[in-house]
């Protein structure tokens, strides 16, 4: 019976068809070919106004919707697509005065910390080569590298919890949105090495939340020069085999391609990266010649997507444009920096479009041109927009419009991402409430509707990581699932609904249910009076029968034959907390429906909380299928 229940749980939740109330037969899929391109919105005003403060930030907060409609809606979107022309002082004073870790020249502590790695190595040669004990100069040593080790750690979770805090708090929500799509479209991951984090800040800081809507070249560019990148892709240590000349004739010993291993499903998508690798001395480097991981990535996961027309023999054309950018060595900062002594100058042709011999970093940016500017990149880039935004499964009218927007534009994000936000189909009836949250969003978007302030610990992004979605702890680089069916299992559901319950139980930071306007006078109402607020609040006013009955009466199927489950051990088997949230280990989290899951042991939920009255409603509202969805 339990098992049931929950397959239709699932159901609800992954099903294509709007729920509840909100159920109507439109013949929209029969209509698209002919309205798809006119003004026609199916939604009413107001519910219009739910699906943008659903789909264009992280949820709404109270008040959000009257104000909505007060600016008018086409004025509010439009304002979202500006981001700089809003005042967003708050959000920045509070990661100023809360993350000093931040604050810090991160160039500077790679830095240090490169400094402290060589002296531990010293140490520990001095100590095998002697039969004395240490120093106490060593000792002194010893402590000084803990502490830095203490600082790395503080990097780690600090980049973790301002982006919760900025998903929450910021005015700039479309931003947010699209850093958040960007960073798993152009996916790292934190634990690949010991200098990832710091590189992972400028990542985050300067290379994408700045170009979320800008020009797709820039972004590209940016991500291409990121350290980050170059270190997670291993592009850092790619240059010309010894077939190839370089701008300064260097060739060493012959070296052979290293391809990108391969698991046995073929492609990337699902599979673990290569087991993560410390950065090598140099005479190691020299043996590694080209590495393709990057040239692979760019075309199949960043740009023309992998049924994009290309071969494997762009491929290595295009790892072969890309050697000699590289990352100056963490003792000397880090930072980006092109080394034509490694560069392949020989002649080569990318997608039909012949790059000369005798060049350096031009051919690697004239890849970016091309591969910017193709057909396969708009249309794989205005798929994955429409994805995000409309559906997980939009239209070809949708998708082939805006792709025709991101060519005529010169790969204008803004632009492609109005023409989807705009669309009839983003307003249509199909689209409404009919896309599942991420665990991402569903902790977000709680604390958005309970009226919570920004989280500064890092107790936020370790629920997120519980429920399955660690920031920056996707280990291949195809990023996140971006459908719902890949969050739904049986364990999934059931979190989800015990998170509603921990979450009004005041177990999520900021939420304080007593003191919500609207909820904090009806302690005593009736039960009827009470689900009629927190419907309104929580829900928008819509909550399907099935829900009601359960706001009602107190009772959740799931809930009632989980026998008081506890939230910390869902998963004993899965990677230790601490190497998740400090990046320190390579954990290798469980797939659960196509979702990795990394639990927190010892830092979960707790068991199920036993609430009743207003505080017990507000928890089965959050955990509902209406909540769940967006």
């Amino acid at each position: 019976m339990r098992v049931t229940k929950v397959v239709l749980m699932a159901a609800l939740l992954v099903g294509s068809a709007p729920i509840g109330l909100y159920a109507q037969k439109t013949g929209t899929s029969a209509r698209k070919s002919v309205v798809a391109r006119s003004d026609t919105r199916e939604l009413p005003a107001d519910q219009q106004i739910i699906q943008a403060l659903n789909r264009l930030t992280f949820g709404p907060r109270p008040g959000d919707v009257a104000k909505v409609r007060a600016m008018g809606l086409d004025n509010w979107i439009d304002l979202q697509l500006h981001p700089d022309r809003i005042n967003d002082n708050v959000m920045d004073d509070f990661i100023n005065a809360k993350y000093a870790a931040l604050r810090q020249d991160q160039n500077d502590l790679l830095k240090q910390y490169a400094v402290q790695q060589r002296e531990r190595r010293e140490i520990k040669r001095d100590k095998a080569d002697s039969t004395k004990g240490l120093t106490p100069q060593d000792s002194a040593m010893i402590m000084e590298q803990r502490q830095l080790q203490n600082g790395r750690r503080q990097v780690v979770t600090q980049l973790q919890s301002s982006r919760v805090a900025r998903a929450v708090g910021s005015e700039r929500q479309l931003q947010e949105v699209m850093t958040d799509f960007w960073e798993n479209h152009f996916n790292i991951y934190l634990a690949k090495g010991a200098p990832e984090p710091y590189y992972l800040v400028d990542f985050d800081q300067n290379v994408i939340r700045p170009n979320a809507l800008g020009k797709f070249r820039d972004l590209l560019e940016a991500t291409a020069k990121s350290p980050a990148m170059l270190f997670y892709l291993d592009n850092a240590r790619s240059m010309a085999d010894s077939t190839q000349p370089t701008l300064q004739g260097q060739n060493g010993p012959r070296m052979r391609a290293v391809p990108m291993r391969r698991g046995r499903l073929g492609g990337v998508f699902g599979m673990p990266m290569p087991m993560p690798r410390q950065p090598q001395p140099q005479q190691q480097r020299q043996r590694q010649g080209l590495n393709e991981n990057y040239g692979r990535e760019l075309l199949e996961l960043h740009t023309l997507g992998v049924d994009g027309g290309y071969t494997q023999q762009d491929v290595i054309n295009v790892a072969r444009a890309f050697t000699g950018w590289t990352i100056r060595p963490p003792a000397q900062g880090g930072g980006f920096i092109f080394r034509p002594q490694v560069h392949d100058a020989g002649a080569k042709v990318v997608l039909g479009h012949k790059l000369a011999a005798g060049r350096g970093i031009e051919d690697g940016e004239d890849v970016l041109d091309i591969v910017s500017r193709s057909p396969s990149t708009a249309h794989f880039i205005a798929f994955k927009l429409a994805r995000r935004f409309v559906s997980d499964s939009p239209s070809k009218a949708l998708v082939d419009h805006a792709a025709q927007v991101f060519l005529k534009t010169d790969g204008d994000i803004r632009e492609t991402l109005r023409a989807i936000i705009t669309s009839p189909e983003f307003f249509s009836q199909q689209a409404f409430r009919t896309k599942v949250k991420t665990p991402f969003e569903v902790v977000v978007s709680a604390a958005r509707a309970m009226n919570a302030q920004p989280d500064e610990t890092p107790r936020s992004a370790q629920i997120i990581a519980y429920l399955g979605q660690p920031i920056f702890g996707h280990q291949a680089p195809n990023g996140w699932p971006e459908t719902g069916d890949a969050w739904m299992n049986t364990g999934a559901i059931l979190n989800r609904i015990n998170f509603g319950m921990a979450a009004a139980a005041g177990r999520l930071p900021g939420v304080d249910i007593g003191s919500q306007p609207g909820l904090d006078s009806l302690q005593s109402a009736p039960r009827e009076k009470q689900v009629d607020a927190v419907v309104s609040m929580v829900l928008n006013g819509m909550a399907s029968p099935d829900t009601r009955a359960v706001l009602l009466s107190g009772e959740h199927p799931l809930l009632n034959n989980s026998s008081g489950q506890s939230m910390q051990a869902m998963d004993s088997s899965t990677a230790d907390s601490d190497e998740m949230m400090s990046g320190a280990g390579n954990p290798r989290p469980k797939n659960g429906g196509g979702a990795k899951k990394v639990a927190l042991q010892g830092r979960g939920l707790g068991a199920v909380p036993q609430l009743s009255g207003i505080t017990q409603i507000v928890g089965l509202a959050l955990g509902s299928p209406e909540f769940q969805r967006h």
